[in-house]
């Protein structure tokens, strides 16, 4: 197998990568046919696979706009993945001059890649950590240069508490992050879940199989069970729903079409809520 140049050197190409598959079902470039495999082997079970990813994505930037329509520009974004066009900083850089971005992600392709294409830009950075390492993060030098933590943040955790299984303490995680926020603050949150799914719990669960042999768990949680990431957060209007039903309006910036005429659309949950 050719490795393509933007891959870098010490990557198993032939494992594939939950961010590399995200890219592919947003209609990337940076995948390989590993990843591209193991997407359609997914997408056998759940063809609306990409419109779900489309919606997520969509849901991130009416979600960044709100939050620099509310005075934040601080933004923390942990398991990034891939950035691929209208990511968080593209959004809040050009709804504003001040903000900055740093993004997180323990996938090295994702953290090379996002280096590659941030360049020389000042205002945003990559840092190669583990959300289940929360003290980590937050200690990074490039959290310390951008993210002043005494400010309000909008901590992003955009499907990505979805691969973290319950014996990794997910929510103990989120809290360790929530604590060293200042009042404010927003976190950003999507995850999936069987509620809204348009196919039986038995015939999406093949999803949950494939991902997990890939050796990345796909934890599909209720509801009430996402809900409970919000602890310490009040929960903004409409609270947490179905990603396309969150703002749809574009009362906060530019409306923006996530296909919500397709079912698939409305699989799993989104929400943002402030700290008090």
């Amino acid at each position: 197998m050719e490795r393509p140049a933007w891959a870098p050197p010490g990557i198993d190409i032939s494992v594939p990568s939950v961010s590399r598959i995200y890219d592919y079902y947003l209609g990337g470039s940076h995948n390989f046919e590993v990843d591209r495999q193991a997407a359609r082997r997914a997408m056998e079970f759940m063809p609306g696979l990409p419109k779900i990813m489309q919606a997520n994505r969509a849901f991130m930037r009416r979600a960044v706009r709100h939050a620099v329509a509310e005075g934040v520009t601080q933004f923390l974004d942990i398991g990034s993945g891939i950035p691929t066009f209208g990511n968080v900083h593209e959004v809040a850089q050009a709804a504003s001059g001040e903000a900055r971005v740093v993004y997180v992600d323990h996938d090295p392709v994702a953290v090379a890649h996002s280096r590659a294409v941030l360049g020389e830009d000042e205002r945003t950075d990559i840092v190669a950590a583990d959300l289940r390492k929360p003290n980590e993060i937050l200690a990074a030098p490039e959290v310390g240069r951008l993210i002043d933590l005494d400010r309000p943040v909008a901590l992003l955790l955009v499907a990505v508490l979805h691969f973290l299984e319950d014996a990794d303490d997910p929510y103990a995680a989120v809290a360790g992050l929530r604590d060293a926020l200042a009042p404010g603050s927003l976190l950003i949150l999507t995850h999936a879940s069987y509620e809204g799914i348009p196919l039986t719990e038995e015939v999406a669960g093949g999803v949950v199989d494939v991902y997990r042999n890939i050796r990345n768990p796909l934890v599909m949680r209720t509801g009430e069970q996402i809900g409970r990431f919000f602890d310490g957060f009040e929960l903004l209007e409409p609270g947490l729903v179905s990603m396309p039903d969150w703002r749809p309006d574009g009362s906060d910036g530019e409306a923006e079409d996530a296909s919500p005429e397709d079912p698939y659309a409305f699989s799993g949950f989104g929400g943002v809520g402030r700290k008090a």
